[in-house]
């Protein structure tokens, strides 16, 4: 079928050109007449917080959907609610209070503010709520424009601090990977078509997600990531179906001929990993929470994009480079009729520095798995004190604008000025208020606690509300102590009567998110273990392939994770990406994490053992079948690994924290995939497993579906049978052992 598509697309090659600039085009259209609708989607259902923003809500609140923000102001010397200050600001608060999309603002200049001066009278701070982000730009042009005459203004808080990362360190990454490609490939054309391929994917899918965000509710960041995660795997899925189709041409192929050998091979692992990545993203959807939702969704769009990419424009761009994808020596003797590589197929064992490698492995299997199995779990260790949350502004970096506004409030009203707790009460009776009264009385009192502001009623005697200010910051371990014993104190005072007591707040919730998701995370994780087991017993008809796979796999997420935690949890690198200081993992980033690297770490694993299977295949001898596949595809997943790796650093240095977490964590879990664990510790356990790693009960082997990953024929598979006397003689004989069930070779 690949195969076909591919002879089709290079018959219309130009046809199939002219679809994808249309597509762009028609694309690039609607999204300039209809724009993007992103938003935030960050309540939690079923959770203490959600619950108390709905009871809000139902009361009329604006508290229950508003998006905070805060100007603060400092003055030289005097007050900063004095007459002249209040005429140089309170007009620039009621411009505010008129821009569309502000809900309400909390002006200091009014009694209800007194508590938004601080103590020594030089520090004053407005509220401002907003229905979205749409017009924050607008209200922090007026807020910064009333500065000045000794007067210095901030702002800060959720509504002012969506960071747009730079797309430099992207930029940067894509022309590593290019400068890789050429190295390797020693070919303009070769270097270029998979990194052109990848773009390609990853504009149109970009256009795509953009329009769908009118259907689907999605965060304004799931372009950026989903950007890292479509170039990552477009441009390895293309380097492989190009480095397999130069193959097939230094055999002496046509371009036709080759184009459609790569797609009938290489072309198909690339839809099998694609499809797992796909389904280890859309895994995301059992966790049930909103904007996990979105972001899964965005990034299975872009990664089935990129696979249509590589499956349709590709050919049609290698059918336009012809011969040109190989090197100029390469094509001056095919010109002379003289085939470079006289085994296409992989019958003969190659040679160079990975043949060499894959040698040493077989030499020393055991000490060689040992050795990297030690280095992987140094790695993987510190992903045990994985704390998800999110940063504040107190781990920005010293002199960005975040930071400044940070030092400014927390100098003047302390550090946890920004991590308001809202105490939401249903006091359906006088004695479920008799209650809350004295709960409220007690708050002063509770460790953690800074300031508790007058309770007021919400709608109603039936509902009331305090706002708690912490001592510590948002991110802070001791903050989400506080909601802890906040909740368990007012699940003791409201016990045997009608009060319910419910904490909220952007603090809670964010506490409440990173409890939910490493409630979960343990589910996800089994799931997508089981799942990638299953996928790699149907591709290759075995159970010890896929068992290395699948707990390899669960190595590599340990690994991203534990990276993670080192860099940007422990603070031993944030400085270097510009993200500040150390604080807890962003909760999407571990999530995302886990479903990424299970859908990577299977693209490797079946790249490789699908060669070592052809190899298996040609020969049935196991020994060699695992040296030559190592050696025949170590190059080019070493290239794969490097050009990922760059792509992933390089969102390292776009100033977003998430951004960095995700893209660093993936970079270093690619690199010890690639090297340490698929390159080394696999062959090295199917060395000392032996031929028993192609066996499958045949009780099993009958029900599975047959699913062929590099292409052949089925019947030329060896088999595994202790049984030798119902084997054909053409076929080699293993003897399994005695008292064991049948097992039967495998054909992918």
């Amino acid at each position: 079928m690949l195969a076909s598509l591919a002879r089709w697309c290079v018959r219309r090659r130009n046809h199939v050109l002219a679809a994808w600039l249309a597509l762009f085009i028609a694309l690039g259209a609607g999204l300039v007449l209809a724009g993007s609708a992103f938003g935030d989607n960050t309540k939690l259902p079923s959770s203490d917080s959600a619950t108390a923003y709905e009871l809000l809500g139902r009361a009329g609140s604006a508290a229950a959907s508003g998006i905070p923000g805060t100007i603060v102001w400092r003055v030289a010397s005097g007050s900063a609610v004095s007459g002249a200050v209040r005429g140089q600001l309170e007009p620039a608060l009621d411009a505010i209070a008129a821009v569309d999309g502000v809900v309400a603002v909390a002006s200091p200049f009014t009694p209800a503010g007194a508590g938004q001066v601080s103590g020594d009278g030089r520090t004053a701070y407005a509220t401002v709520l907003f229905a979205s982000t749409a017009r924050t730009g607008a209200v922090k042009q007026l807020a910064h424009a009333a500065a000045g005459a000794g007067v210095t203004v901030r702002t800060g808080g959720a509504a002012f601090t969506n960071q747009i990362p730079s797309e430099i360190g992207e930029i940067i990454g894509v022309l590593a990977a290019l400068a890789i490609l050429a190295l390797v490939f020693r070919s303009a054309w070769a270097a270029a078509l998979p990194i052109i391929t990848g773009v390609a994917g990853v504009g149109l899918s970009a256009l795509t997600v953009m329009l769908l965000s009118h259907l689907i509710a999605m965060s304004s960041i799931v372009v950026s990531m989903s950007a890292l995660i479509g170039l990552g795997v477009g441009i390895d899925y293309a380097l492989f179906i190009v480095n397999r189709q130069r193959k097939a041409l230094r055999a002496g192929a046509d371009v036709p001929t080759a184009t459609a050998t790569a797609m009938s091979t290489s072309g198909r692992a690339v839809l099998f990993a694609g499809t797992t990545v796909i389904i280890a993203l859309a895994g995301m959807l059992i966790l049930g929470v909103g904007f996990l939702t979105g972001i899964a969704l965005a990034a299975v769009v872009t990664v089935a994009l990129t696979v249509v990419a590589a499956t349709t424009l590709l050919p049609a761009l290698l059918a336009k480079a012809g011969p040109r994808v190989l090197r100029r020596r390469d094509r001056r003797a095919l010109a002379a009729g003289a085939p470079i590589l006289a085994d296409p197929a992989g019958a003969s064992e190659p040679g160079g520095f990975w043949a060499g490698w894959s040698r040493a492995v077989q030499r020393r299997p055991g000490w060689t798995a040992v050795g990297a199995l030690l280095v992987l779990a140094a790695l993987a260790a510190p992903a045990m004190s994985v704390r998800l949350g999110s940063a504040d502004a107190s781990s920005d970096p010293a002199g960005t604008a975040t930071r400044d506004y940070y030092n400014t409030m927390s100098s003047a009203f302390g550090a946890g000025f920004d991590s308001q707790l809202l105490l939401v009460a249903q006091t359906p009776s006088d004695a479920a208020r008799s209650d809350w009264d004295r709960f409220v009385a007690g708050l002063p009192g509770v460790p953690g606690v800074a300031a508790v502001s007058p309770s007021m009623t919400v709608g109603g005697p039936a509902l009331s509300m305090v706002t708690v200010t912490p001592t510590t910051t948002s991110q802070a371990k001791a903050t989400a102590d506080l909601v802890s014993r906040l909740r368990a104190d007012a699940a003791e005072v409201a016990a045997g009567s009608q009060l319910r007591i419910h904490v909220g707040g952007t603090t809670a919730t964010t506490i409440d998110f990173a409890s939910a998701l490493m409630a979960k995370l343990p589910m996800f994780l089994a799931i997508v273990a089981v799942l990638g087991f299953l996928l790699l017993m149907i591709a290759f008809r075995s159970l010890a392939v896929p068992a290395i796979g699948a707990v390899g796999n669960l190595l590599t997420m340990a690994v991203a994770l534990g990276v993670t935690v080192a860099l940007f949890q422990w603070g031993w690198g944030p400085s270097m990406f510009g993200v500040g200081g150390g604080a807890p993992l962003e909760y999407v980033v571990a999530i995302l994490i886990v479903g990424v690297v299970f859908g990577l770490s299977m693209d490797y694993h079946v790249f490789l053992v699908s060669r070592m299977h052809e190899h298996w295949v040609a020969s049935a001898d196991h020994h060699r079948a695992v040296r030559a596949g190592v050696a025949d595809t170590g190059s080019v997943i070493a290239t794969a690994a490097a050009i990922m790796a760059c792509v992933f650093a390089s969102f390292g240095f776009a100033g977003l924290r998430t951004a960095a977490e995700f893209g660093v964590g993936l970079a270093v879990a690619v690199l010890a995939d690639a090297f340490l664990l698929r390159m080394t510790i696999v062959p090295a356990l199917m060395h000392v497993l032996g031929p028993v790693c192609w066996a499958l009960p045949a009780s099993v082997a009958r029900v599975l579906p047959r699913l062929s990953v590099e292409g052949g024929d089925p019947a030329r598979s060896p088999q595994l049978d202790p049984q030798p006397k119902t084997r054909p003689q053409s076929q080699p004989q293993v003897q399994a052992g005695a008292g064991r069930p049948e097992l039967v070779g495998a054909r992918l």
